[in-house]
Parts: structure tokens; C-alpha cells; sequence
């Protein structure tokens, strides 16, 4: 059966994504860092509501010994490994001057080295991968990597690397493995919640053109797009319901 790892995936929009490639029928590696109660939930959600196989599987994307066995033990479990969704990140609303460059590289480090690491990892994996839409790579960005974010400049910067490693790897592995990425806009998770109040949502809304606020499930479906669509790689697509057009 084709396998998928989804890393970040015991929450939010990780946990939507990997629901949605095991619905289309994907075994799903459950990278998790913290949570092994959530994970486990995801898990049991996609065991119980489809006819696919999960397995959580513990690593800090930051930390490169834990890659290197994430993607051992994924390969152990499954026998192979078809696509790789980066989804695990970190956020932190921190202004420039109360935002320390320990705080700005340890964010790097997760969300843009993270992605390297993880890529790198999975490669040899990935090259003998044998599936019909052949292998890909999806990395998660941001609308932030575009608008830029006074709030938040380390984040948004990671997620602009994201875009530039993903054209780079795009080029570097064509013509086997395919790399895209996508650029959420505002999503609904636990995440956001706790740094967005009920009024502040309401703005939000309004500011949607499809009115109303983005789920993880949307990101899902446009994970499944780039996964499947045999013609597209090096690009983002914008999940936004209009917010930012390109």
C-alpha cells in the first residue's frame, strides 16, 4: 500500500492532512513531537474511520539524529515510502526588540532546517518509490512568507525559506520526486485559537472573500492535489478562500 509521512501531524492542520491521505487510501506515518495522547488519537480516528494502517512515530524535526530514525523506523514499519507532507512548525508572536536570536534561530531551526532535514532523510526512500502519480514532497508555508508580519518576523521568514528550498529541491530532484508547497491563510486550529480572540476571527472573516475561516481539512484536500497532480512541481498554492490572490 502506499505510505505517507505527515510530520506535525497530532494536531491541526498535520492532523488534517494525514486524515485526508488515509481516506484516499494512504497508510500515514504520524510524526509527532510532544503529545503521544494526540497522536494516539489521530491514530485511533484513522484506524476506527478508514481501512488504512497508522503508526505514531515520536521526533523533533530540529533534532537530525531523531529524523534519521523517524524515517528508519516509518521505513520499518510500512516497507516504503511514497510522499512526505512537512508540516511540523512552531510559531511565537514576538516583536523584534523583545525577540532574542536564540528565539529567532531555535523557530529556524523547526520550521525551515526542519523541512531540510526531514527531505534529506526521506530522499533515498523516495527515489524508490514506485507509486503511479510518482513520489513528492509537500512543505508547508505560509500567506505570512508573502505579506511579511510585524508580529511575528522570524516566522515569516522561516516560511519565505520554505518557498525558496522548495523551488531548489524542486529543480534538484526533478525528474523523480516532485516538490511543492502551500501557503495556508487563516486556519482554525488549536494553534490559532489560542493566540486569536472570537472578535479578532470575526475581522478575519469578513476579510474572506468565500466567508469564512479556513479548516485543516482544506488543507488537506490541497495537499491530495499536489500529490496526485503529476504535472506541478516547484510551486505554492495559496489556500487562503481568496484573502491574498496571486
Amino acid at each position: 500500500m502506499p505510505t505517507a509521512l505527515v510530520t506535525g501531524a497530532s494536531r491541526g492542520i498535520g492532523r488534517g492532512v494525514a486524515v485526508r491521505f488515509a481516506i484516499d487510501g494512504y497508510d500515514v506515518a504520524v510524526n509527532y513531537r510532544n503529545s503521544d495522547a494526540a497522536a494516539s488519537d489521530v491514530v485511533e480516528t484513522i484506524e476506527t474511520e478508514t481501512d488504512r494502517v497508522a503508526h505514531a512515530v515520536q521526533a523533533d524535526v530540529a533534532d537530525p539524529a531523531a529524523v534519521e530514525a523517524c524515517i528508519g523506523e516509518t521505513v520499518e514499519v510500512f516497507g516504503s515510502l511514497d510522499h512526505v507532507v512537512n508540516n511540523a512548525g512552531i510559531n511565537q508572536h514576538r516583536h523584534t526588540p523583545d525577540l532574542s536570536p536564540e528565539e529567532f534561530k531555535r523557530l529556524l531551526d523547526v520550521n525551515t532546517t526542519g523541512t531540510f532535514a526531514v527531505t534529506r532523510a526521506a530522499l533515498p526512500h523516495l527515489q524508490e518509490s514506485t507509486v503511479p502519480e510518482g513520489p513528492s514532497v509537500i512543505n508547508l508555508s505560509s500567506r505570512l512568507a508573502f505579506a511579511g508580519a510585524g508580529y511575528e518576523p522570524h516566522y515569516a521568514t522561516s516560511k519565505a525559506g520554505i518557498v525558496a528550498l522548495t523551488k531548489s529541491h524542486a529543480r534538484e530532484f526533478a525528474p523523480t520526486i516532485r516538490v511543492n508547497a502551500i501557503a495556508p491563510g487563516f486556519i482554525e486550529t488549536d494553534m490559532t485559537d489560542a493566540t486569536t480572540t472570537e472578535a479578532d476571527k470575526e475581522q478575519r472573516r469578513d476579510d474572506i472573500p468565500v466567508g469564512r475561516l479556513g479548516q485543516p481539512d482544506d488543507i488537506g484536500q490541497a495537499a491530495a492535489y499536489l500529490r496526485d497532480a503529476s504535472f506541478v512541481t516547484g510551486e505554492t498554492l495559496h489556500v487562503n478562500g481568496g484573502q491574498r490572490m496571486q
